[in-house]
């Protein structure tokens, strides 16, 4: 790309990552500008190179895609990726661009030229508004942290400093969609009325069992009929695409070896058909930590020591067949749920990400005690 001059002593260059030296300064620059920052967690580096692998990453058969590299005095200050999702456009009739792995120091001059070139370059292609942070879909990280600065970073999730949010709005962006994140604390004992109302929803679904696992070999059948069922209960969130069936492996490899299975919860009927599921994972950020993002030689085994030892689950997924919501199935999942987790000393859940507007998911949070510790924000900015 072009140099792009910025109001600034010095000049700022925007270049495209071109080879596998520059994808590697894209991918570790966060680690130098998130240094001193307590609860940032870098990501597992073996998975970031396969997920900025085109020829790994199916996702980029979908859509148009640019990473930038922002340079002073040959010294790399800053990265963005843009991202045209053709599918997910044609779908909703919008014509969106998306920004997203946008990170800088707190420098006005990077920020605006890294913006500006992802504004450029979907302005080139006919687009018309520019969202983010925003990825592939709603599975990858997604909006900017806007309250909660202090709570500790999950998996899957962005971990931005403050100044993140100022950068953005003195660029005129605004919100276009907030989330939020709940922390569910874990009675132990259970009180009685959630089993009454536990045992009362697995009377009234008297041919619906719910599948308990205790090895990841017994998932495996599973995968494709959850993920499945994700795609015909996720149609209307926001981010959310389909996951193709060739992607199907992909994912559950990504996840699995992290997941103890005890935390998998399936809702089967007579025939074996997944009905709902809920997945949940041990917190592992403090294990990442300490690994650096590296699984080996050692790294995997701080991960697992980690997951062991917190005391937090992280809701990853979840979802009940349009035809039998309302019908107590996510009281029978979230009954074994939670002594599951008790029984493996967790005594707090995080929700994950929910849409603000997602009223009836809400609603369940909060009817188990789930307070909002986290808010996140999706911006939102017209190319005109």
């Amino acid at each position: 790309m072009d140099i792009l001059k910025v109001k600034s002593s010095e000049q700022i260059i925007i270049q495209e990552v071109n080879s596998k030296s520059e994808l590697r300064k894209f991918i570790h620059l966060p680690a130098y500008i998130h240094k001193s920052h307590s609860n940032w967690v870098p990501p597992i580096y073996m998975d970031d190179w396969e997920f900025f692998n085109p020829r790994k990453n199916l996702s980029f058969e979908m859509c148009d895609t640019i990473l930038l590299l922002a340079y002073r005095k040959k010294e790399v200050v800053g990265r963005i990726m843009g991202i045209i999702h053709h599918v997910y456009n044609e779908k909703h009739n919008e014509k969106n661009a998306r920004f997203a792995f946008f990170e800088t120091w707190n420098d006005e001059a990077v920020a605006n030229a890294l913006l500006g070139a992802v504004e450029n370059w979907g302005k080139e292609r006919h687009m018309e508004k520019l969202i983010g942070p925003l990825g592939f879909s709603d599975k990858d990280p997604q909006g900017f942290l806007i309250e909660g600065f202090d709570e500790p970073c999950v998996i899957a999730a962005n971990c931005n400093f403050p100044y993140q949010v100022e950068l953005l709005e003195k660029n005129s962006f605004t919100k276009e969609v907030d989330l939020v994140e709940y922390k569910i604390n874990i009675p132990n004992p259970l009180p009685e009325f959630y089993l009454k109302i536990e045992e009362r929803a697995s009377r009234m679904n008297a041919g619906l069992r719910v599948l308990e696992f205790t090895s990841r070999t017994k998932v495996k059948p599973y995968i494709h009929p959850v993920l499945h069922l994700l795609n015909e209960t996720f149609t209307e969130i926001f981010g959310f695409t389909p996951f193709m069936e060739k992607e199907m492996d992909d994912f559950a490899n990504r996840y699995l070896f992290l997941i103890n299975p005890k935390f998998i919860k399936i809702v089967v009927d007579q025939k074996n058909t997944v009905v709902a599921f809920v997945i949940g994972m041990s917190h592992i950020g403090d294990g990442i930590r300490k690994a650096k993002g590296y699984l080996f030689p050692f790294g995997i085994f701080k991960i697992f020591a980690a997951a062991r030892k917190t005391n937090q689950l992280n809701l990853l997924l979840g979802g009940v067949d349009p035809e039998y919501r309302g019908k107590g199935l996510d009281v029978m999942m979230g009954v074994k749920m939670m002594q599951s987790a008790t029984a493996l000393g967790k005594t707090v859940i995080d929700s994950h990400l929910e849409l603000e507007t997602n009223v009836k998911v809400r609603s369940e949070m909060e009817k188990m005690g789930g307070v909002v510790y986290k808010r996140f924000r999706v911006f939102g900015k017209e190319l005109k």
